[in-house]
């Protein structure tokens, strides 16, 4: 892949069972989000990346105190809790996986160029997508996020960042599902 490349790719982001049901972390929204990415999906065959937050196998420095006050995710990355949801468990594409918030490194990276177009989407909006997003937009890539195709802790939590997002513009552009259908 050459940086020169300008086509989007979609990234999905940690849309996982850690982040459904009554887990601690169950994001409000979650099925809202995936139903606006299935509308994204075909659009971006072979050209769709799935990312995964997991546990570290030992957390360092200040993600200590973060395990402490969330011992429950402190398993294995292939533990089910990790798993990614259906339809995106069975997606063709390659698969990011990071102990972070934030997805932009060099992982992603590899995939799609060192200056790509990112089209945003997933859980949480105020956590792994605002941090994918800032970070990458820093680097240097376009970055676009649908607002419909992302979830947060709530929906105040969800539009604080998004907010926060817009007035990155224009390295990072906020739109909805039909908008992003025409990219």
């Amino acid at each position: 892949m050459t940086t020169t490349d300008t086509a989007p790719w979609l990234v999905v982001i940690d849309m996982q069972r850690v982040f459904t049901g009554d887990s601690p972390w169950a994001t409000p929204g979650y099925d809202r989000a995936a139903a606006g990415i299935e509308r994204l999906l075909p659009r971006f065959v072979g050209r769709t990346v799935l990312t995964r937050f997991i546990a570290p196998e030992r957390p360092p420095g200040a993600w200590v105190d973060y395990y402490r006050d969330w011992p429950f995710a402190l398993v294995p990355d292939a533990d089910p809790l990790y798993d990614l949801t259906e339809p995106f468990g069975a997606v063709d594409g390659p698969v990011v996986t990071e102990p972070t918030f934030g997805k932009w490194g060099t992982s992603l990276q590899a995939v799609v160029g060192d200056h790509p177009h990112l089209v945003l989407t997933g859980v949480s909006t105020d956590c792994c997508v605002l941090s994918t997003a800032l970070a990458a937009a820093d680097a240097g890539a376009r970055v676009t996020v649908v607002a419909d195709a992302c979830a947060g802790a709530s929906d105040a939590d969800h539009e604080r960042a998004l907010e926060a997002m817009r007035l990155y513009a224009p390295l990072i552009t906020v739109v909805e599902t039909l908008d992003a259908l025409g990219t």
